[in-house]
């Protein structure tokens, strides 16, 4: 009888004092768990960034790379570097026989989607150079994307796209304004 009272006492305690402290690091691990799912199902990759070479005293330079969207919608809200005094988001467009670069302010990145900033279309572009960008070498690039956050990636200055990248949106080679 005394060992059945002891048990029975012992699994109260253990029912009254365990609990919360069970439930507390249940509750942790499930939250984790579940962010980190969240993390993952807003995830975007970021392939083959690259920037074409620059001479001294241009002031601005393009940045391309291709966006591979996650399981959610994203966008692409801002992009920063230490080359360039500030980093736009651009996009250009054909009026007659001008191509026209213009800012935007975001740019979609649809759910599975892949998005292409190529030279002639949608492009980071870098302003205030600090120096030249000199084929061969690398910057880092910080991507700010709504729901993902940041993206670091390694830009590449190449006079070309890297191959399997699209070289350049239909009529690149008309002339270009701000």
């Amino acid at each position: 009888m005394r060992r059945r009272l002891a048990a029975i006492v012992w699994f109260a305690i253990l029912v009254v004092e365990r609990p919360p402290m069970f439930l507390k690091n249940t509750l942790i691990a499930s939250t984790l768990a579940l962010a980190s799912a969240a993390a993952w199902a807003q995830a975007v990759k970021v392939e083959n960034p690259w920037a074409r070479p620059t001479v001294q005293g241009q002031a601005g330079g393009g940045g391309f790379l291709r966006i591979v969207g996650g399981a959610a919608n994203d966008r692409l809200v801002a992009a920063s570097t230490s080359v360039a005094g500030r980093v736009e988001l651009h996009t250009m467009t054909m009026e007659g026989d001008v191509m026209r670069m213009r800012q935007v302010d975001t740019i979609e990145v649809p759910a599975g989607q892949t998005v292409d900033l190529k030279p002639g279309g949608l492009h980071v572009m870098f302003m205030d150079l600090k120096s030249p960008l000199k084929t061969g070498s690398s910057f880092p690039l910080t991507l700010k994307f709504e729901k993902a956050g940041e993206v670091k990636v390694d830009v590449k200055v190449q006079p070309r796209a890297p191959s399997g990248m699209p070289a350049a949106a239909p009529d690149e080679h008309k002339h270009h304004k701000h």
